[in-house]
């Protein structure tokens, strides 16, 4: 079932091997079909993530056993898509043409269309615009999931490292809404912004880091580590007994990226009462949908620091890929 006036063909921003933005180049594909249990998005907004870049350059190498070997398997990047639903495959229960939903896809979503997963998406309330929906998806889901990890609660003293990019502005804010009193570690230029975001006391990481006089040991009942650059024992003795870590990234070389850092934090955390918790974040549409009506009621708001045209695709990749961006870049089509 689809929408009569689709067109047949679409210009997409596609890759057909790894690299740097250069690589992504408008190419006339056909309009993909929806198979069993997909739907196809008229696309309204991405938002783009370090993972995309990531992807893009199949970097770490590891990446490429899921992502594909010589060159993406998916020649399109943005997986945090905003659309209407214009086609439905067989057997999709639930969505209906001209619903307004958002989710997480495997990629797809710079070019007019894009085909997604039913079972990601949810409906998109009326007063989340499509641009603030799209930033949702993997940052928030992400900073939602850690908080979780981490066990985060009313009252707790919470640091989140790594607070201005787009996982940290959600995780500042979740913990705020949840009544834990929020300390973070950020680019001076964006100190304003953090403290506007819920945080009582914020320093700049390039003065203060774990283990300065500024940040006691002992003092945080949990550590949100979005940056992943501090020594793993300096964050654990930032910790109360029985608090946690929870280590959202973290840097391990252009081969194995993480996974070094995964297994030193496994073994730190035997027998320790300060355990880290490295995070693996998955797309779940229950936290998504949560977060939209917490965007919906005002108890959250997606920071975006630059919209970009679906023509300047490739300068959008670039934004994130040159790193530090604050809070999320979006994509919208015109």
């Amino acid at each position: 079932m689809s929408d009569a006036v689709l067109p047949r063909t679409m210009t997409a921003w596609a890759q057909s091997r790894y690299g740097g933005p250069e690589e992504v180049r408008a190419e006339t594909v056909e309009l993909p079909t929806p198979g069993a249990g997909q739907v196809l998005l008229r696309v309204r907004a991405v938002g783009l993530n370090a993972g995309d870049v990531r992807v893009m350059r199949g970097d770490p190498r590891l990446i490429r056993l899921f992502f594909g070997l010589r060159r993406p398997r998916i020649a399109v990047r943005g997986m945090d898509v905003a659309g209407t639903v214009v086609a439905v495959g067989p057997g999709v229960t639930g969505l209906a043409l001209g619903d307004e939903v958002v989710g997480e896809l495997p990629g797809g979503g710079l070019a007019p269309f894009a085909l997604a997963p039913s079972g990601r998406l949810v409906p998109r309330p009326i007063a989340v615009d499509a641009g603030a929906a799209a930033a949702l998806p993997i940052a928030g889901g992400t900073a939602w999931q850690a908080l979780e990890r981490a066990g985060v609660v009313a009252g707790d003293r919470v640091l989140v490292i790594g607070a201005s990019g787009g996982v940290g502005t959600f995780a500042v804010q979740l913990a705020t809404d949840r009544g834990a009193e929020v300390w973070a570690l950020c680019g001076a230029r964006n100190r304003g912004l953090v403290e506007g975001l819920g945080a009582t006391r914020v320093f700049d990481y390039r003065r203060v880091q774990p283990g300065a006089p500024e940040l006691p040991a002992g003092s945080f009942d949990h550590v949100i580590d979005v940056a992943g650059t501090a020594p793993l024992g300096a964050l654990q003795r930032l910790v109360r007994p029985g608090g946690s870590v929870v280590l959202v990234t973290g840097d391990g070389g252009s081969v194995l990226g993480p996974i070094p850092r995964i297994l030193r934090a496994a073994v730190r955390s035997i027998g320790s009462r300060r355990r880290l918790h490295p995070l693996a974040a998955t797309a779940k549409p229950d936290v998504l949908a949560t977060l939209l009506q917490l965007v919906a009621d005002g108890r959250v708001t997606p920071v975006i620091e630059r919209t970009f045209p679906l023509g300047d695709a490739r300068a959008a990749l670039a934004h994130v890929d040159a790193g530090h961006t604050v809070g999320k870049v979006v994509v919208q089509p015109a």
